[in-house]
């Protein structure tokens, strides 16, 4: 019961911190009057667009097509195709990249000897040839508008901006219940908790990708480094220290394709949340050592360790069944009073931060909200996988970056299940299983014990592990490739 009552209590600090961030996201922006869009330079700069792609067959022609389509003068602008493929995807960028130069791009395939460094590796090796003042990074898996440049660059006419990231839109939400919720969680992430920060004076992150930096940003604050698998986590605080301040333009959309089969989005949490880990590690010592204010340490805290969140709703996944009999044998009076702050902190945090969310983006936001409990129980779902990942952030060895599978899927087509690329199955995916059945065992427990108010929670648990379970062993039948993260050899 001490152990319950402990996780509750700590997963309540993370729920208290997310009213927080929405408090910060009404006083500095809706509740504030707008900031002026500066205007375009009448001196366009030069500009280098950096496409890192690893294996692209299925998008990476439209992912060129769409940067080429950009509205900027063909002689400010470079477009380099860091292409570290190992299959046909070179052939097909070759193709591409000598059609656009015969009609007048400057546009190149850069290849490498090896992989060292991933995509900080690629970034950094384009980077070494590049002539633009700025760079705009796109993965293979988005479309960037036309008008991208026209309207990020103006922000920068203050020396001082090192970054300008735009929010992330989706080319397939409608697609399945899995991307639609994979939607809303990325919709919270941008709209409200990078405009929090932002607007009000924290540090926030480069995503990887739908952004521009100032080149100076990036030389004077270390480079690409990849001693992490979100280097662009890294850079981004280490740049920020540097004194370079970054800008989020919620307005300004850049549609991508989210992962239809739940292993790579499996694949691609356990990369973000390892990522997080290792850059907590690296940065927070350094972050607490220097004179930044208290306000920007305690919220740098928050950001880089929020994916330990993870590890203790896995543990609570162990502790709730098990707590039905500690509240019927035993009466503890802190108990019930700690559990309904819990509930206050955490899961109604969740769904007023995520509604608000689709309410301020979506004229349909009253039919999204069907899926918020859905998306509130896939979180539970994935949690034993992220759980694992943040051990392995912890530990010592470096991991492989794994890239997540894209397929061009943007309708209702299901012929990606025939498609090369396919993750493997996740270690987890047994213990999701497991606890998909102890959590019906619960449910049936907790009607028998006559435990009303616990009975929701438990079920929602339960249908999270239980629809996980279901997709991996779904999606994984007919994989014809194995890519998930392995130890690299110490």
């Amino acid at each position: 019961m001490v152990m319950y009552l402990g996780l509750i209590v700590l997963l309540s600090l993370y729920g208290i911190h997310r009213y927080w961030i929405l408090y910060l996201y009404f006083r500095y922006y809706k509740w504030a009057k707008p900031i002026p869009v500066p205007e375009l330079p009448s001196q366009l700069p030069i500009v280098t667009i950096q496409l890192p792609v690893y294996n692209e067959r299925y998008v990476v022609e439209r992912l060129v097509d769409a940067v080429c389509r950009m509205d900027y003068p063909r002689e400010r602008l470079e477009i380099q195709v860091l292409d570290d493929s190992t299959d046909d995807t070179v052939d097909i960028v070759a193709a591409k990249v000598a059609e656009l130069k015969a009609e007048g791009f400057s546009i190149a395939q850069i290849r490498r000897e090896d992989r060292r460094g991933f995509k900080a590796g690629a970034l950094e090796a384009g980077l070494a040839c590049a002539r633009g003042e700025f760079l705009a990074i796109f993965d293979a898996d988005f479309v960037p508008p036309d008008d991208f440049l026209k309207k990020t660059l103006p922000w920068f006419h203050d020396a001082g901006i090192g970054m300008v990231q735009t929010r992330w839109g989706h080319l397939n939400e409608k697609y399945s219940l899995l991307t639609w919720i994979q939607s809303i969680f990325l919709d919270g992430h941008f709209l409200i908790e990078h405009t929090a920060r932002n607007r009000s004076g924290a540090f926030f992150n480069f995503n990887g990708t739908a952004g521009i930096w100032r080149r100076e940003a990036i030389t004077t604050s270390g480079g690409w480094q990849h001693d992490t698998l979100t280097e662009d986590l890294d850079l981004s605080y280490r740049a920020q220290m540097k004194g370079w301040r970054f800008v989020f333009l919620p307005d300004v959309v850049c549609p991508a394709e989210l992962p239809v089969d739940i292993n790579a989005f499996k694949t691609q949490q356990n990369r973000w949340t390892m990522g997080a880990v290792q850059t907590a590690k690296k940065m927070l010592p350094t972050i607490w050592r220097s004179p930044l204010s208290l306000k920007v340490k305690v919220e740098a805290t928050f950001h880089l360790t929020a994916c330990v969140g993870y590890v203790l709703a896995a543990l609570l996944s162990v502790l709730l069944p098990l707590s039905l009999y500690f509240r019927s044998y035993s009466h503890w009076p802190l108990t019930g009073m700690l559990e309904g702050i819990a509930l206050a902190a955490t899961t109604i945090s969740l769904g007023i931060f995520y509604g608000i969310c689709q309410k301020d983006l979506y004229v349909d936001w009253k039919t999204r909200l069907r899926n918020l409990p859905l998306m509130i129980s896939m979180g539970v779902g994935i949690c034993l996988s992220n759980a694992w990942a943040v051990l392995q952030g912890l530990s010592p060895r470096q991991f492989e970056f794994r890239r997540t599978p894209k397929y061009s899927v943007v309708k209702n087509d299901r012929s990606w299940k025939k498609k090369n690329y396919r993750s493997g199955r996740p270690a987890a995916a047994l213990l999701e299983v497991v606890f998909a059945v102890y959590f019906m065992g619960a449910v049936v427990a907790a009607y028998e014990l006559k435990q009303w108010i616990s009975l929701p929670f438990i079920a929602l648990f339960g249908f999270g592990f239980a629809y996980v379970a279901f997709l991996t062993a779904a999606h994984s039948m007919s994989r014809t490739n194995s890519e998930f993260p392995k130890a690299l050899p110490s």
